[in-house]
């Protein structure tokens, strides 16, 4: 990093009123950004997730993990005084985010006009389930269900099994993620026009987008997309394939990569067969294929392959687990996992920061916060402004 250099969000004061996991994903990576952010807790446990997950020495590292880079306060939102408090924060602030369901925060009396009257300025961040708008827009969310809803876990599986999930909660780390690309888009934009505005990320909306070609082929076919387990639905041959102690993943994308495959194993004469001259007819005949090119593959170890493969540019690697993964000599290399040192708890490990800034990098300048940890240096001067009114 160049010395003395600010922060992309330097000097953008965040209020978060989110809990558990898309709005504190949200909050962390504007965090991460530099921005403060002001973690607004309820008094008796604070955020659910500080009670989940794995402990050590009380804190829980699924909520470190998704928490650092903040300060915490505790108000309690059912009392005047303390929405008061709430109130001042708001004036002083950049962005407001929120994961509420549609409505609570109008309930709260911190309508869009209120919010308005309060912070011109403001830029409101809210992450639901379904959107603000729509027969849905009431509905409870999580993120099983609108994995469900959305047409994803329909194209994840085997043909043969049931629909499934994605393993990790892909729909709410979409929306926190979109709600914090919507948060610096409407800051650009407070700039170019001296005004704030509303943001929203919908869980729904977040998946939706990413359903890739998946939809774009639907929308012009009219077909419903079928299950292809670790094969490509439009290109064949592509997935997992069997070497001699393990699977070798393999993304023979288009022509070019395809022959270079083809050739590594010895097997280029099969592109001029009839059965595989084209696309279509590979991927109808995808498991015939794929039976030839296990039968040559099992003759060498992964290691070999994966070598061989990409040192001829194309794309293949192993199937890892978790610890693996993260252990990978290009997963540390890359800093994907580091350790934040936390006073009193020791050093949590957790993922590192995915995108990489040459001159004013991400970094962890701050543990996630005890509950209440900043009271008085947060809420302390207001509440002296209160006294003097």
């Amino acid at each position: 990093m160049t010395e003395n250099l600010r922060k992309p969000l330097d000097g953008i004061r965040v209020v978060d009123l989110t809990r558990v996991l898309s709005g504190p994903f949200c909050s962390m990576l504007l965090g991460d950004m530099g921005a403060e952010v002001i973690k607004v807790e309820p008094p008796e446990g604070g955020d659910p997730v500080r009670q989940q997950g794995g402990m050590q020495d009380g804190l829980s590292w699924y909520f470190a993990s998704f928490n650092r880079n903040k300060k915490s306060v505790t108000l309690n939102l059912r009392d005047a005084g303390d929405m008061a408090l709430l109130r001042q924060l708001i004036q002083g602030a950049d962005v407001l985010v929120e994961n509420y369901r549609p409505g609570v925060l109008d309930k709260m009396g911190l309508d869009a006009t209120t919010l308005e009257q309060l912070n011109p300025r403001l830029v409101t961040c809210s992450i639901n389930g379904f959107g603000s708008s729509g027969p849905y827009a009431d509905r409870p969310a999580f993120d099983f269900i609108t994995q469900a809803m959305s047409g994803f876990m329909s194209v994840n599986g085997a043909a043969d099994q049931p629909p499934l999930r994605s393993g990790q909660p892909i729909t709410d780390l979409l929306a926190g993620l979109y709600a914090a690309y919507g948060a610096v888009n409407a800051l650009r934009a407070r700039e170019l026009n001296g005004r704030g505005q509303q943001v929203e990320s919908a869980m729904m909306n977040g998946i939706l987008s990413f359903m890739a070609y998946l939809a774009s082929e639907h929308l012009l076919t009219g077909e419903i997309p079928a299950r292809t387990g670790n094969d490509h639905p439009l290109v064949a041959p592509y997935g997992l394939f069997r070497a001699r102690d393990g699977e070798v993943a393999v993304a023979a994308s288009n022509d070019m990569v395809l022959r270079r495959f083809m050739r590594c194993l010895e097997l280029e004469h099969l592109l001029e067969d009839p059965r595989f001259d084209e696309n279509t007819k590979r991927t109808a005949r995808r498991n015939e294929l794929n039976t030839l090119i296990d039968g040559r593959m099992v003759q060498d170890t992964q290691a070999a392959w994966i070598e061989r493969l990409n040192a001829a540019g194309v794309p293949s690697g192993r199937v890892q687990n978790l610890a693996e993964a993260l252990r990978d000599p290009q997963v540390m290399a890359q800093e994907m996992v580091i350790d934040v040192p936390h006073p009193g708890r020791g050093a949590v490990r957790m993922l590192g920061f995915p995108v990489k800034l040459s001159e004013t990098p991400c970094e962890a300048h701050l543990p996630a916060p005890e509950l209440g940890q900043h009271n008085d240096e947060i809420l302390g001067p207001l509440r002296g402004l209160q006294g003097q009114s």
